[in-house]
Parts: C-alpha cells; sequence; structure tokens
C-alpha cells in the first residue's frame, strides 16, 4: 500500500512540474511573441487557465499527504494536548466530510460538461477532463484525510 501511495504521489508530483514548466514556457514564448513579433500564442489565455486549474487541483493531494495547508491556529496553542488532539481529528473530519462533497459535485459536473460537450470558446478544447482531475483529486485528498482522522481515532484523540 505505501509503494502505491509513494508512486501515485511522485507522478502527482511529476504532472505539476510539467504544468509550472509548461505555464512558464508559455508565458515566455507568449510574452516574447506578442511584444517582439506583435504575434502572440494564439488562445494563450485558454491554455493557461486550463494548466492552472489543472496545477491547483493536481497539487490538493500531495498539500493534503504532507499536512502543508494554510492553518489558522489562534487558540490551538493554549489548549492541553488531549483538546489539540480533538480540534486536530474535528479538522480532519470536516476536511474529509468537505472534500468527499466537493469530489462527488465535481464528479456530477464532469459528466454534465461530458454530456454537453463542453469546450473553450477559442480553442474548442473539451472541459470535462480537467472537472474529472478536480473530482478525483478531490477523492484523493479526502482519502488522505480520512486517514489522518483514523490515525487520531486510533490514539483516542
Amino acid at each position: 500500500m505505501r509503494s502505491l501511495t509513494n508512486l501515485i504521489e511522485l507522478g502527482l508530483g511529476i504532472c505539476c512540474a510539467l504544468l509550472l514548466a509548461g505555464l512558464t514556457g508559455l508565458t515566455v514564448v507568449d510574452v516574447v511573441g506578442r511584444y517582439w513579433f506583435n504575434a502572440p500564442v494564439r488562445g494563450a489565455f485558454e491554455i493557461t487557465q486550463l494548466m492552472l486549474g489543472a496545477l491547483v487541483f493536481t497539487a490538493l493531494p500531495l498539500t493534503t499527504s504532507r499536512k502543508e495547508h494554510v492553518e489558522v491556529d489562534m487558540i490551538y496553542g493554549m489548549v492541553p494536548p488531549v483538546m489539540q488532539s480533538l480540534m486536530k481529528g474535528v479538522a480532519w473530519s470536516v476536511s474529509t466530510v468537505t472534500l468527499l462533497i466537493l469530489s462527488w459535485r465535481l464528479a456530477a459536473h464532469a459528466e454534465r460538461l461530458m454530456e454537453d460537450g463542453a469546450v473553450t470558446n477559442a480553442l474548442d478544447i473539451p472541459l470535462a477532463p480537467l472537472a474529472w482531475i478536480a473530482a478525483v483529486s478531490a477523492l484523493l485528498s479526502a482519502g488522505y484525510t480520512f486517514v489522518f482522522f483514523k490515525k487520531a481515532f486510533r490514539r483516542g484523540f
């Protein structure tokens, strides 16, 4: 199971790196083409939007697995360790439910996009694959938060 998790995280990391490199390259080529040759990349704005959306959702499970989400802990340090564990458990359970609902709704939206044949305006790029990526990423993230919750629950908070 651990090797599968490592393989998934490696794949997601490679996807994130490729998306970042692609975004950087596209921006450079578009800016150089626009200002030096008066020939911007056709559809660069659409491609950038899609790549950025894919990057955010591809990075979501990685951020979740490493517990690197932004946290606001105004009272966390002032409560006893038992309460801190309980707070973590509640946060992870709420995160799990929220991510499961998000995944479910994204999958339903992806299905509608597929049925409608929704595409981008300029380049006719199908939108459903991005919605499926988002749904699967939210589901993976929910799996991580569930594992964290389960471990906290076993320790008795």
